[in-house]
């Protein structure tokens, strides 16, 4: 399974390891739990969602 990230401003999907992704969601959300956000992330795009935290999105390759 591969994360991918998008930031609004940009076109193209980048790869996201967990460890890049953790530190965009406490840069995007530093007064939330990092970790249970992360688990939060994980579950709705193993349904096919895409997550909008701040100006990040997160999404699972096709």
């Amino acid at each position: 399974m591969q994360i991918l990230t998008q930031y609004t401003y940009e076109k193209q999907w980048t790869k996201t390891s967990k460890h890049e992704a953790m530190n965009i969601i406490e840069k995007e959300m530093p007064e939330t739990d990092v970790e249970a956000t992360w688990e939060y992330i994980l579950a709705e795009v193993k349904k096919g969602k895409t997550v909008t935290l701040g100006d990040c999105r997160f999404k699972m390759e096709d």
